[in-house]
């Protein structure tokens, strides 16, 4: 039976996986087939109860218990905060999706703000199934911090140099790309998973190696480590380092967009209001699509990263010492509490035990590497910047970019382009929001921005 035919069965959406597997072990272990197998599962839904200690149908049957009926919109599951500077929009937003009906864990990191679906800066976990709008538009979005063999002098000192480094190593702006498509093995994989994928491949290979719009941005600072960094590879000291904010392009966006236009269309009745919030089954058709795509667009992302700084340093004449990435927008399967879940991070850093990330602040205020404390109340996850404070369109009528980027020059940072939407006042204070997360990780170093490059204002990708 497929899922169509299970859902006219009356089987929730939530569990349909679970029913498929329950099938699955039927015709392994039973003589159940045909009409005597739907008779089955018309009572294990009319009666789970009767069957929570069927050695076959018990685990439907408990998840049919727990799981309320497609025309019932369940009271919210309880959520964590790490943060007082929450607005109430984002907390709306966050109580909204605790309605899904599979929703098993939730949290909200302190950099939190209203996005579309589940707020940035939300964490859901959810079983066995995704929400394309909770892992976000730009896919994979993510940090890559690369250090450099070079003097820290040099950035005052060869300032040019480093400018021209940047501004001939990546493109920024909505559908930037390379006059020269760039070459990376992850245009090798396979990209008919998906026909939005196979169709968008010429595009995204035009825009490997650039960097967006909205909050994405491409840095040459100073990382400070007061203790040896074991698993960096160096001593303590301050390094010339390259960091980079960017994602999966055009083509992550057109993935989104597709898989959830599809889930919405499929929300029941009850389920309406929810929007964006829309979900699919991983046992499903277009779920196994939308997984497939996704972690194409991790690896894309990746790629993305890499070509931006083996060209950024290249320029530069620097050789990459050492490094740390990490993904912000993306569901993984973990377990937890002894289950295999699917958490989104949406603007959010895995911090499991020793995992290290990096969070950034703003063009003028540090960011930070840090190692995960594994704390399992944030389902092992961290803030993914300083979050904003003020939306884009209320910065661009309080600010004048100009006199901003002077203020910041006189302070040593030097903007080289950038729109008064991100200007560093439209954020929260990292050092507050780092202070809010001291039990989620640990501070290995700080990085101070001096030269900063991203897009020239404009529409927004992040």
């Amino acid at each position: 039976m497929n899922t169509s035919q299970l859902a006219k069965l009356g089987v929730p959406e939530a569990v349909i996986g679970l029913a498929i597997r329950a099938i699955q072990q039927a015709a392994a272990e039973t003589d159940l087939k045909g009409a005597k197998l739907k008779d089955r599962i018309r009572d294990v839904i009319a009666d789970p109860a009767a069957f929570a200690e069927d050695s076959v149908f018990g685990a439907l049957a408990k998840s049919l218990v727990e799981t309320p009926p497609d025309d019932v919109l369940p009271d919210p599951i309880a959520y964590s905060v790490w943060g007082s500077d929450i607005d109430a929009g984002c907390r709306v937003q966050m109580e909204q999706a605790c309605r899904l009906p599979m929703a098993v864990g939730a949290a909200l990191m302190p950099d939190a703000h209203v996005g579309y679906g589940l707020p940035i800066g939300g964490v859901l976990a959810l079983r066995n199934a995704v929400v394309p709008y909770a892992v976000g538009v730009d896919i994979a979005c993510r940090m890559k911090l690369s250090v450099l063999d070079m003097p820290v002098a040099t950035l005052e000192s060869r300032f040019e140099h480093y400018r021209q480094a940047i501004e001939r190593g990546t493109r920024f702006g909505i559908g930037a790309a390379h006059e020269t498509p760039q070459d990376h093995p992850v245009m090798d994989s396979d990209w008919t998973v998906t026909r939005v994928t196979r169709e968008n491949k010429d595009k995204a290979r035009k825009q490997l190696g650039t960097s967006g719009s909205g909050n994405h941005f491409v840095e040459f600072g100073m990382l400070t480590l007061d203790q040896p960094a074991p698993d960096l590879g160096l001593e303590a000291g301050t390094y010339v380092a390259l960091l980079s904010h960017s994602g999966s392009r055009g083509t992550g966006s057109s993935v989104c967009d597709t898989y959830s236009r599809i889930a919405q269309a499929r929300l029941p009745k009850a389920f309406q209001e929810l929007g964006r919030l829309g979900w699919l089954s991983l046992d499903s058709e277009a779920g196994q699509e939308y997984w497939a795509a996704m972690n194409l667009m991790g690896d894309y992302a990746a790629a993305n990263h890499e070509v931006i700084h083996r060209l950024v340093s290249k320029n530069v004449g620097a050789r990459i010492i050492s490094g740390v990435e990490n993904h912000h927008n993306f569901a993984w399967k973990e377990i937890h509490n002894g289950e295999e879940l699917i958490v989104h991070r949406k603007g959010a850093t895995p911090a499991g035990e020793g995992v290290l990330g990096v969070i950034p602040g703003s063009m003028a205020d540090p960011g930070f590497v840090v190692r995960g404390k594994g704390n399992g109340q944030s389902l092992l996850s961290a803030s993914h910047g300083a979050g904003r404070r003020m939306s884009r369109t209320a910065a661009r009528d309080k600010y004048n970019f100009r006199s901003v980027k002077n203020d910041l020059e006189q302070k040593g940072i030097r903007v080289l382009s950038a729109g008064a939407d991100e200007v560093p006042y439209a954020y929260k204070n990292i050092l507050d929001v780092m202070a809010a997360q001291s039990d989620l990780v640990e501070i290995v170093g700080r990085f101070d921005p001096r030269i900063v490059k991203m897009a020239d204002g404009g529409p927004a990708e992040d």
